[in-house]
């Protein structure tokens, strides 16, 4: 058995890898382990959890985690919207489309770690793309068919889900709280993305059908 391990940006990454991601290796010789985060472990009290504010304190926790031999491979369910200006590779991105600008911070995020066991994945733009993906899911989770149709001309007019903007009132995040108030970040959006399942994902949003492919790469390659 080889492991996988997610270290995830907040609980709604975590509700993912766990209720989505990891029955989907379940069938395999892979098992998923995940944890959120630590963005501060204060001095005789409990650690704070959830976000991320510095790469400093990131790679710090990648490092920690890394030291563990049972991890076969360890990768990242962060959003690439809103990321800490001084993680590698945000201040040299170059002028292109979202997926190359993506792809120039993850390789960056990896050499700056140096630890072939690691393979850093960055959400475009936010895990919600994942929602606004499973639209029809997302309308019968909440009993809203006209709703459903709203959220896929929203992906139909950016030319895919990843492709809905990180702008800050027009992020995928923003626009489902606009349309739908009562939406529950750290509930509904997992219980959508597990009904419109990880082949769902893959099928309309290309940067995470390269990470599924990777990660299945790298934890099925012999072993040196």
């Amino acid at each position: 058995m080889r492991r996988l391990h997610i270290l995830c940006e907040g609980q709604t990454e975590e509700s993912i890898a766990r209720e989505v991601i990891s029955p989907y290796f379940m069938n395999s010789t892979i098992y998923v382990t995940w944890s959120v985060h630590t963005t501060k472990r204060p001095a005789g009290g409990p650690s704070y959890k959830g976000g991320l504010s510095t790469w400093k304190k990131l790679v710090t926790e990648i490092r920690l985690l890394l030291q563990d031999p049972s991890i076969t491979l360890l990768s990242t369910l962060f959003d690439y919207y809103g990321l800490p200006s001084d993680v590698p590779g945000m201040r040299t991105r170059p002028i292109g489309s979202p997926y190359d600008r993506v792809a120039h911070v993850e390789r960056a995020m990896a050499e700056a770690v140096h630890d072939r066991r690691f393979l850093p994945h960055l959400v475009l733009h936010e895990v919600e793309a994942w929602v606004l993906a499973g639209h029809d899911a997302l309308g019968d989770l909440l009993g809203d068919r006209p709703l459903s149709q709203v959220v896929q001309r929203i992906v139909m007019e950016a030319h895919g889900a990843e492709l809905v903007n990180e702008g800050p009132e027009t992020a995928p995040s923003k626009r489902l709280l606009n349309l739908i108030p009562r939406y529950r970040k750290t509930l509904d959006g997992p219980l959508v993305i597990a009904d419109f399942g990880v082949d769902g994902v893959r099928k309309t949003c290309p940067h995470a059908d390269a990470w599924f492919s990777a990660l299945s790469d790298a934890l099925e390659a012999p072993r040196s």
